[in-house]
């Protein structure tokens, strides 16, 4: 079995300003962070500049290609926008296609209302199919964004929340680590 760390970024999927889910993004990534064996980094959409005149793998940022291609499995933070997700989020994975199959994926719903970006959730387990991710079957809610977290971006139910993000990302390590040993010793 292959002692490497595996690696799991967290990518904070939308580019709005004024986002609740950038303070799930950091509570999530903390939570990674306390995994042993697992490394992670944060990934901010909004900060990789993605071209808007064209899509695909002809808007292929390099660096972030590259931090795919090197993940064992995803974290998606990403906010409910009207029984959807933020079409930048769309257009930034599109950008990449290899670089997916076979990985891990879990997902963080974040919505302003009570059923904690369900809906997101639901709407972007196509997507993921498509691009060749594997979807766990838990899922990372934030109800009530705007009032989870206090000014300074600490988050008001910890205990709670941090109970509900270990057993999501045991099963995203889990994921990660079954595929990842799949991609190393079974061939298609």
């Amino acid at each position: 079995m292959n002692t490497r760390p595996l690696f799991i970024p967290v990518i904070l999927g939308t580019v709005r300003k004024g986002r609740a889910s950038e303070n799930v993004a950091k509570f999530v990534f903390s939570e990674v962070q306390k995994h042993e064996g697992v490394e992670t980094e944060l990934v901010d959409i909004r900060d990789l500049n993605f071209p808007v005149d064209d899509a695909g793998e002809q808007i292929k940022n390099i660096a972030f290609s590259e931090t795919c291609e090197r993940a064992d499995g995803f974290v998606i933070v990403t906010p409910e926008y009207n029984h959807g997700y933020p079409g930048m989020l769309k257009h930034v994975l599109d950008s990449n296609l290899k670089e997916y199959i076979h990985k891990a994926v879990g997902v963080c719903g974040v919505s302003a209302g009570g059923f904690g970006g369900t809906r997101v959730i639901e709407s972007l387990l196509p997507v993921f199919r498509e691009l060749g991710l594997v979807t766990i079957f838990w899922d990372g809610n934030f109800s009530g964004a705007q009032k989870l977290f206090a000014a300074d971006g600490k988050i008001l139910d910890e205990a709670t929340h941090a109970k509900r993000i270990d057993k999501f990302l045991g099963e995203l390590i889990w994921m990660s680590k079954v595929l990842r040993y799949g991609r190393e010793n079974v061939s298609i």
